[in-house]
């Protein structure tokens, strides 16, 4: 930048621009050089630490959980006896849940996703902010629509199996 405001003086000096030229052209160079920094204060939501957990249609909740237990060696966890319970990897789990009414087995019902810091009170607003109608699940989530209609479920850290 500093060389292009030497040149835009030395035109001017030259004769080569008027004084508007280059009062105009400085002022094009400053605001060129701004944007960057306004870009770097602008909003940018939330910072995704994790896949907090996928919500899992299925036929038998039990059977689902016994193959991935299995297979996989996952932990079953936080089984409510009638129609779903954990499935816990590493710091994430699947939820295998008996597909409710209308949807298919074998699908994704949503995603959750952990965010860094958690302010129920601050991520409500925030998503409200952005047009978004955050329907409150835990004290440490939130349900929103994406663009697609997808179920995107916004959670803390709060929202870990060991802590349930």
């Amino acid at each position: 930048m500093e060389q292009v405001i030497a040149n835009l003086l030395t035109d001017f000096e030259r004769g080569r621009i008027s004084r508007r030229s280059l009062i105009s052209s400085l002022a094009v160079t400053a605001t060129a050089a701004a944007v960057p920094a306004l870009a770097a204060d602008a909003p940018k939501g939330f910072k995704t630490v994790a896949v907090n957990h996928l919500s899992y249609n299925v036929k038998d909740y039990k059977k689902t959980a016994e193959f991935y237990a299995d297979l996989l060696g996952m932990k079953v966890s936080h089984d409510n006896g009638k129609n779903q319970c954990f499935l816990e990897f590493g710091n994430s789990f699947v939820v295998a849940r008996n597909a409710r009414e209308g949807r298919a087995p074998g699908s994704i019902d949503h995603v959750a996703y952990t965010i860094d810091t958690w302010d129920k009170a601050a991520v409500e607003a925030e998503l409200k902010r952005r047009g978004h109608t955050p329907r409150p699940d835990t004290e440490n989530s939130f349900h929103i629509t994406d663009p697609d209609g997808f179920d995107v479920q916004i959670a803390g850290k709060g929202m870990d199996p060991k802590l349930i």
